[in-house]
């Protein structure tokens, strides 16, 4: 069964004050992080979601996405993909940021293992993205509105931990705390 990804990246960045999918850690940007990742998870196809007009290069086997209702929130972004995911008839879906820096190939592997059932992904006492959505979701999918995203789909599922998960990068502390983490501090300088 085909399990494409969709990595949502059309937000705005408003609290870090600068567009986080740029940020470099570890070498490359938190967006050519995330398509890596996908890539090395065996997901396929891969689609990155963008805001209508961003530009970005990214490697090949990535499939870029414009979203012009990006202003709407996170609910547009996963229409845009999961539509795309429905026109290559995947069996199945997983959605992630591009600001999660503890997500990891086994981690994407072992929840794109779903099969029929949603499985999210468990940290700070909460399910939330990475999410595997089974082909039978997207229709509920495509229906989301406004900036919510999908949380209440992904409570309905199961959890597999992720440790590290909370940490999004949405503050300059926050990617402090990432390059603590994951490294990257001397590389960022240099870059």
């Amino acid at each position: 069964m085909k399990v494409a990804a969709v990595v949502l990246a059309a937000g705005s960045s408003r609290r870090l004050g600068r567009p986080k999918q740029e940020v470099r850690l570890g070498g490359e940007t938190l967006l050519e992080r995330a398509a890596r990742v996908a890539r090395d998870a065996g997901l396929d196809p891969v689609y990155v979601v963008l805001a209508a007009g961003d530009r970005t290069t990214l490697d090949g086997r990535v499939r870029l996405l414009g979203n012009p209702d990006a202003n709407e929130g996170m609910a547009s972004s996963i229409r845009v993909g999961v539509a795309a995911a429905l026109a290559a008839e995947a069996g199945g879906v997983v959605i992630l940021g591009c600001d999660q820096p503890a997500v990891t190939a086994e981690h994407l592997r072992a929840i794109a293992q779903g099969g029929d059932e949603v499985i999210g992904s468990g940290y700070a006492g909460r399910k939330g993205i990475p999410v595997y959505f089974p082909a039978a979701m997207f229709g509920e999918l495509l229906k989301l509105r406004g900036d919510a995203g999908a949380r209440e789909l992904v409570r309905s599922g199961r959890a597999m931990a992720l440790p590290h998960g909370e940490l999004d990068i949405d503050t300059d502390d926050d990617l402090a705390r990432a390059r603590g983490l994951y490294g990257g501090a001397r590389a960022e300088r240099s870059a």
